[in-house]
């Protein structure tokens, strides 16, 4: 069997499992403090659907999802842009993108 692997820039990937560490820049554990903290919101939302909870409370709950994910996305591109503006004279930013796709992204988010 294979190894999945995702894009990480226009002519490479990375392998994706248990083993890989994916190359997010120094605030990957922050990032993946933050994405794996939606996860479990994110159960909650689904147990509280399937108990028949109030809607007023599930928005809640899913409206903090939403807001967990969004700022787990800020945190990875704040960290990679600021790799890339400290290194920026060296090769360490392998990904450097151009103020329309800096924009693009983070209108992504908003």
């Amino acid at each position: 069997m294979s190894t999945p692997v995702v894009p990480v820039g226009p002519d490479s990937v990375a392998p994706v499992g248990p083993d890989s560490v994916a190359p997010v820049g120094p605030d990957s554990t922050a990032v993946l403090h933050r994405l794996r903290r939606a996860q479990g919101q994110l159960a909650g939302v689904i147990s509280m659907l399937e108990s028949g909870r109030e809607c007023r409370d599930v928005v809640t709950q899913l409206a903090a999802v939403s807001r967990a994910l969004n700022r787990a996305g800020f945190k990875l591109l704040s960290g990679e842009l600021r790799h890339c503006l400290l290194h920026e004279q060296d090769d360490s930013c392998t990904e450097r993108l151009t103020e329309d796709q800096l924009e693009k992204l983070f209108l992504t988010l908003a």
